[in-house]
């Protein structure tokens, strides 16, 4: 019910927001075409349905990113960890560099320009994922890294003195702790990635926003076909932000 609720009131604020944009347009003789949403009419529904058919790939694209990116960026954040100068430049070199290339780059550079240099044709979706993962894993690794060492040392060096591995240290010490530091941290960046995965539709990727501009070129109405672009990310970030805020409240619950 409490999730019904946030998304009730946003949607209310949003439609309020409509309401006096539609009536500064209609001083202006615009003509509102919400009639291209209207789910009575077969071509409505259509249209509504094709642009919900984006949300298959807008949120398996940013599963896969974000899996990717988590793998990513707990390696390098062990690597800057590490006792080794060697790995601790690697890490260093690794987050400065993609965290300092704009996304739409990085996406155009790898769809674009890995043919070039290496011979390697990826697909849209691959591609995709390859660069969300590439430039969010820089900020996952400083996120673990901070996690990591939020631990008190003096029970990493208990649990040396009881004979753990470090395998062991990480499991069982460093890892349950660490991970309710960095959730809230966690949630932010796949909520990121979320976002972002609108910049793929510049290579052709099918969802939510490749849609809205698909129909766009059909219909001719940016106004209402943007907006409810805007309703459908409020809706699936609020739901997300949500899940993450059950996710903390359980974990703050068992510890």
């Amino acid at each position: 019910m409490a999730v019904i609720e946030k998304v009730s009131r946003s949607l209310g604020a949003l439609l309020l927001v409509f309401s006096l944009t539609g009536c500064a347009a209609n001083s202006s003789s615009y003509h509102w075409g919400w009639y291209i949403f209207n789910p009575f009419q077969e071509k409505g529904a259509s249209n509504i349905e094709f642009l919900a058919g984006g949300l298959t790939a807008t949120l398996l694209v940013s599963i896969c990113a974000i899996l990717l990116s988590v793998v990513m960026g707990a390696l390098m954040a062990l690597a800057a960890l590490s006792k080794r100068p060697q790995l601790q430049a690697v890490a260093r070199f690794y987050v400065e560099i993609f965290r300092a290339i704009p996304l739409l780059v990085l996406l155009l550079w790898v769809f674009y320009g890995l043919p070039v240099v290496l011979g390697l044709q990826l697909g849209v979706f691959v591609a995709g994922v390859l660069s969300l993962a590439l430039s969010d894993s820089a900020f996952e690794a400083e996120v673990f890294r901070a996690g990591i060492q939020s631990v008190p040392k003096g029970q990493i060096e208990a649990s040396k003195s009881l004979g753990l591995s470090w395998m062991q240290q990480m499991r069982f010490i460093v890892a349950p702790q660490a991970i309710k530091v960095i959730l809230p941290a966690l949630g932010n960046q796949f909520i990121y990635v979320v976002k972002m995965s609108s910049l793929i539709s510049v290579i052709g990727l099918p969802e939510l926003t490749r849609r809205a501009n698909e129909l766009n070129v059909n219909e001719y109405r940016p106004l209402e076909i943007y907006s409810f672009l805007v309703v459908e990310y409020l809706i699936l970030i609020v739901l997300i932000s949500w899940m993450v805020r059950k996710l903390e409240a359980k974990l703050a619950r068992q510890g």
